[in-house]
């Protein structure tokens, strides 16, 4: 029997994607460190925070299409050691803001490609010909999965070498360059996905991906997808701050531990994404989304309270939120894209979801008009205006 066989196509593919992913958030609980020992403002490490999403521009929306027109292999080497050469920049360049926004642009490229490649690949490698046993949701949870994890993972990997390790604004970063490598190795034996389907249109017209303008896109995935990683955001960027004062000098453990709360409980709610879809009769995003309002309500309240606790429960209530959305999402994604789109698609619905992500920016710069207690209840009626939003769009297109 041949070797390779005893590790399905996909598990070939998923360890590149949890090493995009770790590279592009381990850098999320380390944001206290960069306060702490490089005298960097809120809004600079917030900027930091937020710098990568001009990253994943075009990892999500070039990638995606090039790799429909060339294939997911070579795209996907590229983000693998895309988010090597950012790791290299931010172990080298901590006393510098341009090297480090440098470093996270690189990563945010990084990201883009496991996110509109990666979930691409892993979702036809889930699928016959090259997988005949994996269920309808398979392409979905699969990929969602293993960015989840990496993002999970690696925050808690690196937060915790930098609040007890040695050389903690090093020792993280060398992790996943040495783990990123070891991937790369895996991802050398994988199969390739892309054949007699590739597009044929021009890559100008590749780029324009018409199907994001269909109308169960429009309707129902585009009013949810910000709500994804805004979720993610606001539970382990903005609730840290909120009680610094209160977790002293381990803040960066706590924040920590927050990163790893909410993204271990979106990980754990993503098997279940497919019965909740089911028993809610394809309503699973209106589930994500309430549950980020509940999230954003306790987030709000916290604001005032300033408790650890309860900062530890919005956490996992927003990642909840986070897991159930993303997968909902892209099961919407995948029913609508054809295969010489899905990546293109793909890249659309996260580069609509990574809007999110710039929320603890903003919040932070607006610190300077109201408070956070506000700021989040503003928020709320925001999130609640995009769950009827939702609600709609499915009673329409439905």
């Amino acid at each position: 029997m041949n070797r390779h066989r005893l590790v399905p196509g996909w598990l070939r593919v998923a360890p590149a994607l949890v090493v995009m992913a770790w590279g592009g958030n381990h850098f999320t609980p380390l944001l206290h460190m960069y306060q702490d020992l490089g005298s960097y403002s809120v809004v600079m490490v917030d900027l930091f925070l937020g710098m990568y999403v001009l990253g994943l521009v075009p990892g999500l929306l070039v990638a995606g299409p090039l790799s429909d027109r060339y294939g997911r292999k070579p795209l996907a080497v590229v983000g693998v050691l895309g988010g090597v050469g950012a790791s290299v920049l931010l172990a080298l360049g901590f006393g510098s803001e341009v090297v480090i926004c440098l470093g996270r642009l690189l990563a945010g490229l990084s990201v883009g490609v496991a996110m509109s490649v990666g979930t691409s690949w892993v979702k036809e490698l889930s699928s016959a010909p090259f997988d005949l046993t994996a269920d309808p949701a398979a392409g979905a949870r699969r990929p969602s999965l293993s960015l989840t994890l990496g993002f999970g993972i690696g925050a808690g990997v690196s937060g915790v070498l930098a609040q007890w390790g040695p050389w903690p604004t090093v020792t993280p970063y060398v992790v996943h360059v040495v783990l990123s490598l070891l991937a790369l190795v895996l991802l050398a034996t994988s199969t390739e996905t892309i054949g007699g389907h590739r597009s044929t249109t021009s890559l100008l017209a590749d780029l324009r991906v018409p199907v994001a303008h269909h109308r169960r896109f429009v309707r129902v995935v585009v009013p949810a997808a910000p709500w994804v990683f805004g979720a993610a955001g606001i539970a382990y960027a903005v609730m840290p701050q909120l009680v610094t004062e209160r977790t002293g000098d381990l803040s960066l453990a706590y924040a920590t531990l927050l990163t790893v709360l909410t993204l271990g409980t979106g990980a754990a709610v993503q098997p279940f994404v497919a019965r909740i879809d089911q028993v809610t009769r394809g309503r699973a995003l209106v589930v994500g989304m309430t549950l980020m309002l509940l999230g954003v309500v306790l987030g709000a309240t916290n604001a005032t309270v300033l408790s650890p606790v309860l900062g530890g429960v919005a956490a996992v209530t927003l990642g909840a939120a986070y897991g159930i959305c993303v997968v909902a999402g892209l099961i919407e994604v995948q029913a609508i894209a054809t295969p010489t789109d899905l990546a293109g698609l793909t890249g659309v619905y996260y580069s609509l979801s990574y809007v999110g992500f710039l929320l603890p920016v903003v919040l932070a710069g607006a610190t300077a008009l109201a408070g956070y207690t506000l700021l989040l209840a503003v928020v709320g009626v925001l999130c609640a205006g995009s769950l009827v939003a939702v609600v709609r769009g499915l009673r329409v297109t439905g």
